[in-house]
C-alpha cells in the first residue's frame, strides 16, 4: 500500500476501498449505539409510565369501592330515615284521630 510512504500523492483504488469501509463501519456503529440508546432510553420511560398507570388504576378501583361503600351506606341511612319518618308521621296523625 503506497499510502503508508511518505512520498505519496494519491491512494490506491483498494486503499480507498478498505478506509470507505472502516469509516462506513464506524460511523454504523455510532449511529446504531445512538439509536439503541434512544429506544432504551424510550422504554425505560414507557415502563415507568405503564407502572404508574397501573398504580392510578389501582388508586382509582379503590376509590371507586369506597364510593360504592359509601352509596351503599347513605342509601340504608335514607331508607331508615324515610321508615322513620313515616312512623313519626303515623304517630302524629293518629294521635289526630
Amino acid at each position: 500500500m503506497p499510502e503508508f510512504s511518505k512520498d505519496c500523492i494519491d491512494m490506491s483504488n483498494a486503499a480507498s476501498t478498505y478506509l470507505g469501509i472502516i469509516a462506513g463501519a464506524i460511523i454504523g456503529g455510532i449511529v446504531s449505539w445512538w439509536i439503541y440508546n434512544r429506544q432504551k432510553k424510550t422504554s425505560n420511560s414507557q415502563d415507568r409510565i405503564l407502572s404508574r398507570i397501573k398504580e392510578l388504576e389501582e388508586n382509582h378501583d379503590a376509590i371507586l369501592k369506597k364510593l360504592a361503600d359509601f352509596d351503599d351506606k347513605h342509601e340504608s341511612s335514607l331508607d331508615t330515615m324515610k321508615e322513620l319518618n313515616k312512623k313519626v308521621d303515623f304517630l302524629l296523625n293518629g294521635d289526630d284521630d
